[in-house]
């Protein structure tokens, strides 16, 4: 299987309130809501002079989860930043006028170290439909092992954001294991509780309307983490986000017949952290494979830019031309004869990574800002969610590609994930590739069908 070794960042910010003309000003700057503690008299600063800042930001990261070459198993695709400056602390100091903080060695801030849902609603033209769609809508999140914190954390976060609650009692969360049980939990596990918390922000993040289902192997088997899958649909969600990935072998072709083939239902599967090469089931022809991007401030029209996203030779997007899943016929790419990972993509670079509250362990507890295409792939499904509930007997994989070329993705067309034989399998360039696919979503009509 694939693992990776890479940490990630958390951020946040706050609806301000009274506070109008330095929320504003912030607003203009990308934060939009920002903390109270953040909101301090914005220093006159230009987009170009804070995307010139942005481009500097460094940082370590660490995976979220234990890591296993164990045949049939996957890891999750989650990193957490453990050190450095992120491009939200750097364009929070070009702001105000002063020197970036840097985050500790291992330690979590007490305040957002990285994007919030204002960043990301705005870098993918989702303001409008986060506001006003996802009422009804279920997004499921997949997981291993239990997070005894995850609606703790998850109500630290969205209040913390201003958004509504998403409680247990309200019915806006829900949390079982794979046989559906609300008692019987899986054994608890830090890493993973880590990889939840950044799943469930994404979606809050996304699709603050939605409902939440988190469903949790009771190990990091493809075999359990499939039944999840199964469960999840079983349980009524139309949206299902897998942020883990294994080696590919024979088998994932059984394991699509058996956990990801699910007409009319939305299933995402992270592409990936290590860089070029495929891993499964984000090269099953059943799901939406999800690659990552670098998402920057810039000075144009939109206001934010995107790149491959590609920390080292270890540590990057994954993509490619799967060694044993069919193409579908969808994909109509003509280097790779079987499956081509990716499809779309969203941020996963942990420098440019998103805010996520976590509590449980040792490791990173408190506010942390995460990277990894287990961003990606939630943020995603969640998209899918505000664009409304899938035709029945279609695979949702195939919707963005009815809109490739088209104002309705943003083409990332620049960076690299590796060394390939074929280009595009690991090169961006216009139109699609295999690191970030079609692009990413510039709202929601790419994902209606």
């Amino acid at each position: 299987m694939r693992a990776t070794n890479t940490p990630h960042i958390s951020g946040r910010w706050r609806r301000v309130g009274s506070a109008a003309a330095a929320a504003t000003a912030l607003a203009l700057a990308g934060f939009g809501a920002a903390a109270q503690a953040d909101a301090a008299t914005p220093h006159k600063v230009s987009a170009q002079m804070i995307a010139t800042q942005v481009a500097k930001a460094r940082v370590q990261t660490t995976n979220a989860c234990a890591t296993t070459t164990k045949k049939g198993y996957a890891s999750c695709d989650a990193l957490r930043v453990t050190g450095g400056t992120t491009a939200f602390m750097e364009k929070q100091a070009a702001v105000k006028g002063v020197a970036p903080a840097t985050i500790k060695p291992n330690a979590s801030s007490g305040t957002p170290t990285g994007y919030g849902p204002s960043d990301l609603q705005s870098a993918y033209g989702l303001a409008s439909a986060a506001s006003s769609k996802g009422s009804g809508e279920t997004v499921a999140i997949v997981d291993a092992y239990d997070d005894p914190n995850a609606a703790a954390d998850l109500a630290t976060y969205r209040s913390y954001y201003g958004l509504s609650a998403c409680t247990t009692s309200n019915g806006c969360f829900k949390k079982v294991s794979q046989t559906g049980s609300t008692t019987s939990l899986p054994s608890a596990d830090s890493g993973w509780a880590g990889e939840i918390s950044l799943d469930l922000d994404m979606v809050s993040a996304t699709c603050p309307n939605c409902n939440i289902l988190l469903v949790e192997a009771k190990s990091a088997s493809m075999t359990n983490l499939g039944t999840a899958v199964n469960e999840a649909v079983k349980l009524g969600a139309k949206y299902v986000s897998n942020s883990y990935g294994g080696s590919e072998s024979s088998s994932d072709t059984s394991y699509d017949s058996s956990y990801y083939k699910h007409a009319g239902v939305v299933i995402t599967a992270s592409a990936g952290d290590e860089g070029y090469g495929a891993e499964y089931p984000a090269g099953s022809q059943y799901v939406t494979a999800v690659g990552g991007t670098a998402l920057k401030k810039a000075s144009n029209t939109r206001g934010w830019s995107e790149s491959v996203w590609n920390t080292s030779s270890t540590e990057g997007t994954g993509s490619g031309c799967s060694a044993y899943d069919a193409k579908p016929s969808w994909q109509t790419d003509t280097g790779c004869g079987k499956r081509m990972i990716a499809d779309v993509s969203a941020v996963a670079d942990p420098a440019t990574g998103v805010s996520v509250y976590d509590s449980y362990g040792a490791d990173g507890t408190g506010w942390n800002t995460y990277g990894g295409t287990s961003a990606s792939s939630p943020l995603i499904a969640s998209v899918y969610a505000l664009a409304g509930t899938p035709s029945s007997g279609s695979y949702p994989a195939k919707f963005p590609y009815a809109k490739a070329g088209t104002s309705a993705l943003n083409d990332v067309t620049s960076g690299s994930n590796g060394s390939c034989s074929t280009s595009y399998f690991c090169t961006a360039r216009s139109g699609y590739d295999g690191p970030t696919g079609l692009g990413t979503p510039e709202g929601v009509s790419a994902f209606t069908g």
